[in-house]
């Protein structure tokens, strides 16, 4: 794929420079990069949508709606992983990293797991 569309969930005001949000349906918001032929072309940003319009799903299917295709995140349940699944949203765990940018470089590089059943919350228990 040449182009990926990458939702990292951030703390405010989001950007490479803000704090890796820990849990993707909490998040302030989602800072979402493009990424063409390996290099970052562009950074913006999109609000969360509150659980309470879907529950955990409503974050899922947001942010299929905008196009992302790749998600970083820290933590999340067994039912909105299996989610993204569905709408062909990758997860990679990227909860460890500080910043969205150290998120972003350490996944071009290779160095972030794809999320699975025992990475969830609940470690494999639906949420």
């Amino acid at each position: 794929m040449d182009t990926l569309r990458i939702a990292i969930p951030s703390t405010l005001p989001g950007g490479l420079a803000a704090e890796l949000g820990q849990h993707f349906g909490h998040c302030d918001l989602y800072t979402i990069v493009e990424v063409r032929e390996g290099s970052v072309a562009a950074v913006g940003t999109l609000e969360n949508v509150p659980h309470q319009q879907g529950g955990c799903m409503a974050p899922v299917n947001h942010l299929a709606l905008h196009g992302v295709n790749v998600l970083l995140a820290g933590g999340m349940g067994l039912r909105p992983l299996m989610g993204f699944r569905q709408v062909g949203i990758e997860v990679f765990h990227g909860g460890s990293e500080g910043t969205v940018g150290q998120a972003l470089d350490n996944f071009l590089g290779g160095k972030l797991p794809k999320f699975s059943e025992r990475n969830t919350c609940g470690g494999g228990q639906a949420s």
